[in-house]
């Protein structure tokens, strides 16, 4: 390696080296890897570790001990949790912890498809009316429309002109969270649509479908994948409310929603009846939130807490 010190003493009469310049900023850590990026995101590791074994929970829900959730056992009801039941057994003596682990496939089955429908579709409208000034009075209106009704109100009456089913419950939830996404996406539109490289691309003769296709819709992605996290978990919620009414899934299907019904009748007597399918809807929310904030931390470098 060639020695680039300069010695003062070979410098031109009149000139002098200055002195270093003191280190005002530490050096920057750069961590690389799928391992590296949980370390810098811890939220993001929690949140993911907690989803994936709630999801693993209900894909090998038949082999974790659990039998049949819909079998009727009057002679046992209402025991307590015990060695041989778990989480004990509810006014029909089914058993409540089949019941909860067979449950998380609902919650989580409604919570994922209304994150990836509703995003899909609201991605679709918040582009187009973002980017094609025409279109956005049309569309914008009838979003607004939607927003103005609750959610929950909403899928209440989507429900009540269809049978209880877990399709009809995805798709009464899809609708009224549709309007969200594309709200967040038109916004980010109109901010990225005024961009120099934009400008650059119509300056070029590039037609609007590869404008979306390439300058667009990428940096549309990350902001969608944060809001999608709280949609999923709103869906959850929502689904939870709608079967607790009876507006939901048939109370054949087990799904929290429903355990928490059938046993809000013997709540003070009997409260591990709601307590166990309520915990694992509480910390099934919090994963998904968890892991929207943590992404939200990553993807947006004005959230970042560190250089």
């Amino acid at each position: 390696m060639t020695d680039t010190t300069v010695n003062p003493q070979s410098l031109p009469a009149g000139l002098v080296l200055a002195p270093q310049l003191p280190e005002i900023l530490r050096p920057v850590k750069i961590r690389r890897g799928f391992i590296g990026f949980l370390r810098g995101h811890p939220t993001v590791a929690i949140g993911g570790a907690l989803l994936l074994t709630l999801v693993l929970i209900a894909i090998f829900a038949p082999y974790l001990g659990t039998v049949d959730p819909t079998a009727l056992a009057p002679a046992k009801r209402t025991r307590a949790p015990s060695a041989d039941y778990w989480f004990g057994t509810d006014v029909l003596g089914r058993d409540i912890y089949s019941r909860v682990l067979f449950g998380a496939r609902v919650s989580l089955t409604v919570g994922l498809s209304v994150a990836m429908f509703a995003s899909a579709v609201g991605l679709a409208i918040g582009i187009v009316s973002g980017f094609i000034r025409w279109a956005d009075g049309i569309l914008m209106r009838f979003m607004d429309g939607l927003m103005s009704i609750p959610p929950i109100l909403l899928a209440i009456a989507l429900m009540a002109l269809t049978r209880g089913s877990v399709g009809n419950v995805i798709l009464a939830i899809t609708i009224a969270e549709i309007p969200r996404v594309s709200r967040l996406v038109r916004s980010v539109v109109l901010s990225l649509r005024e961009q120099p490289y934009v400008d650059a691309a119509v300056a070029c003769g590039t037609r609007t479908p590869m404008i979306i296709l390439r300058h667009i819709l990428p940096n549309t992605l990350a902001p969608m994948l944060v809001q999608a996290t709280y949609i999923c978990a709103s869906a959850m919620i929502t689904e939870a409310i709608l079967s607790f009414i009876g507006a939901g899934t048939p109370p054949t299907i087990p799904s929290w929603g429903n355990i928490m019904a059938e046993g809000r009748a013997l709540w003070q007597v009997k409260p591990y009846i709601v307590f166990f399918p309520a915990a694992f809807l509480s910390v099934t929310v919090l994963a998904v939130n968890l892991l929207g904030d943590g992404l939200r931390d990553a993807l947006d470098p004005r959230m970042a807490k560190s250089l």
